[in-house]
């Protein structure tokens, strides 16, 4: 080798190209970041929806004039033992917690419809003689359906009173059953209102 010959130094090795390798450690981050914004967005909808559902709530409402005083029809719409006699939506209703039928306490309601009986255990929420009876039942944790159902009555002649029987349907159940609701169960409200009026008037006449 000659005096002046040179020996070039190894050039540095170049960056290694992002290969394969890479793409496929990038992509399962992609998909979880993907799935993860899937999922929120899914739980704002059904958040979103839940709320609505028990914002705006399925109302069913009847009501009929009675020829009688409040006391007189409050007496028989609280005479719960005799409502296998005469009731043919709430054939059965019992008293479950101690103290009689008051706020807080707790019952069990059978209703029959098309046929069918369901049995419910609400919780009474008002109880103002002469005035108004109000429970509040439940189907599962709560949010799935809730049934606030009540009793009005009010004074609106000498000798005659009007009886409102209605009841707010709210949960994420509820859009799905509107349709029965309306066609099956407010048909039995009005059959129950009907029967209660020819009780009370038939006491009321004795």
């Amino acid at each position: 080798m000659s005096a002046d010959s040179s020996v070039s130094a190894p050039a540095p090795a170049a960056p290694a190209a992002s290969g394969p390798h890479d793409t496929r450690q990038a992509t399962p981050h992609r998909r979880r970041r993907r799935i993860l914004l899937a999922l929120a967005g899914l739980a704002a909808v059904l958040g979103g929806y839940t709320v609505w559902t028990n914002t705006h709530p399925v109302r069913l409402t009847a009501s009929i004039e009675i020829e009688a005083a409040p006391e007189q029809v409050w007496a028989v719409l609280t005479d719960l033992d005799a409502y296998p006699q005469w009731n043919p939506f709430i054939t059965e209703a019992v008293v479950t917690s101690d103290d009689g039928l008051r706020t807080g306490a707790t019952m069990r309601n059978r209703l029959e419809q098309k046929g069918e009986s369901s049995t419910f255990t609400p919780t009474v929420l008002e109880v103002s003689a002469g005035r108004e009876l109000r429970w509040l039942g439940k189907v599962g944790p709560g949010w799935i359906g809730d049934g606030e159902h009540g009793f009005v009555i009010e004074r609106t002649g000498r000798g005659t009173v009007r009886l409102t029987q209605s009841e707010n349907f709210s949960g994420v159940a509820v859009p799905f059953v509107a349709d029965s609701l309306r066609n099956d169960t407010l048909p039995q409200f009005r059959a129950m209102n009907s029967a209660l009026k020819q009780r009370v008037e038939r006491l009321a006449a004795r």
